[in-house]
């Protein structure tokens, strides 16, 4: 039993999170990002196939009315998992690893949100890169380090191109810090900060997340920021942590909202147009097609992938006419298949520029040491 004082304390406690939260959270997005509920998007993705827009228009996440969440719906991995939901990236990609396994269980619960597996974390990361291009904000889970590093090169490149990706990162266990133990996936140091600090210049946003407390603090404002600076952000979660029930994980009191912003159509059809444009008019243009094709298999992407092939191999498609045909084939009777066409051009066929870049690179880099 509780005296009076005690409940008053309780109370205050309760309240205190509950302002703080409603101060820190609501941010202005930036983005073209619609903000659906959680059971409106688990109904639209049902029966869709990785990264297709929802079928129903999504709608500003509102306060419901109070409810109270069991100990399994209050807990860091489903609270991560909703907010995912929530700001639209219904398709997580993931590496799996031992720091993040616990996690991937709570992610894979979540019913609005679809885990794909990828080969490696860089791909992984590339296709958050393309997700958040095509749907707003993309997300991809990886393990401490040995993940974290791997990710890191498709990391940068979201943070050139101006795209949100949420970087999650399955951490050690949170009784390790301080501890100076030296944990596998690291290079054998007892400093774990060595992942934090490479993605400190090419995230906008940091958060490692060590204990309940602020845990919901840390991951909102990660969420929110890289919406609203459109810059991929870092979290990393403690591996014993995202089973574990908080108050401030449940669904209520605290909503998380963050205002839709409408596309400029004219905006966008104009640089459509001038994009088209100016492939058109390349005289030798160049498309960088895709890894993971298990994994296109098994989403059902029916992707068309071309290979160009600069000599080596005797194979089909030698000529324009030959192309053309293939091109055809894989727009109509194969348009439901994943298609692979090998394409033969001449070793030589570059560009003069390129080549001179070449030459310049290979003088450069074969410049002897300096005298000491």
């Amino acid at each position: 039993m509780l005296d009076d004082t005690s409940r008053k304390q309780r109370r205050k406690l309760v309240l205190g999170i509950t302002q703080r939260e409603f101060h820190t959270v609501p941010i202005q997005s930036v983005m073209d990002t619609k903000i659906g509920s959680v059971d409106a998007a688990a109904e639209t993705t049902a029966n869709s196939v990785v990264g297709c827009p929802p079928a129903n228009p999504c709608c500003p996440v509102a306060p419901a009315a109070p409810t109270t969440a069991g100990p399994a719906d209050a807990t860091l991995g489903r609270h991560i998992a909703r907010r995912l939901v929530q700001v639209g990236a219904l398709d997580v990609f993931s590496v799996p690893g031992d720091f993040n396994l616990t996690l991937l269980d709570h992610l894979i619960a979540e019913p609005g949100l679809r885990l794909v597996g990828c080969c490696n974390e860089l791909n992984a990361g590339y296709a958050a890169d393309g997700y958040a291009r095509a749907r707003g904000v993309g997300a991809c889970v990886v393990t401490f380090t040995v993940g974290g590093l791997s990710v890191l090169n498709a990391i940068a490149g979201a943070y050139s191109e101006n795209l949100p990706v949420i970087c999650i990162v399955g951490g050690p266990n949170s009784n390790d810090y301080g501890t100076n133990r030296i944990l596998h996936h690291t290079i054998g140091l007892s400093d774990f900060s060595q992942e934090l600090r490479c993605f400190q210049t090419v995230t906008c946003f940091q958060a490692v997340v060590n204990n309940l407390e602020d845990a919901h603090e840390l991951i909102d404002t990660a969420i929110s920021t890289a919406l609203k600076e459109s810059k991929p952000v870092y979290v990393s979660i403690g591996c014993n942590l995202p089973g574990i029930p908080h108050p401030t994980f449940s669904r209520e009191p605290v909503p998380f909202f963050l205002s839709p912003r409408i596309s400029n159509q004219m905006g966008m059809e104009a640089a459509v147009e001038a994009t088209a444009q100016f492939l058109n008019k390349a005289v030798k243009p160049v498309l960088v097609t895709a890894q993971d094709v298990s994994t296109m298999l098994r989403s059902s992407q029916n992707s068309i992938i071309f290979l160009i092939n600069n000599g080596g191999y005797t194979i089909e498609v030698t000529c324009e006419e030959e192309l053309k045909e293939a091109i055809e084939k894989v727009m109509g009777p194969k348009k439901d298949c994943l298609c692979f066409i090998e394409v033969i051009v001449h070793k030589d066929d570059t560009s003069k520029e390129l080549l001179e870049w070449g030459s310049r690179v290979s003088a450069a880099n074969s410049r002897p040491p300096n005298p000491q």
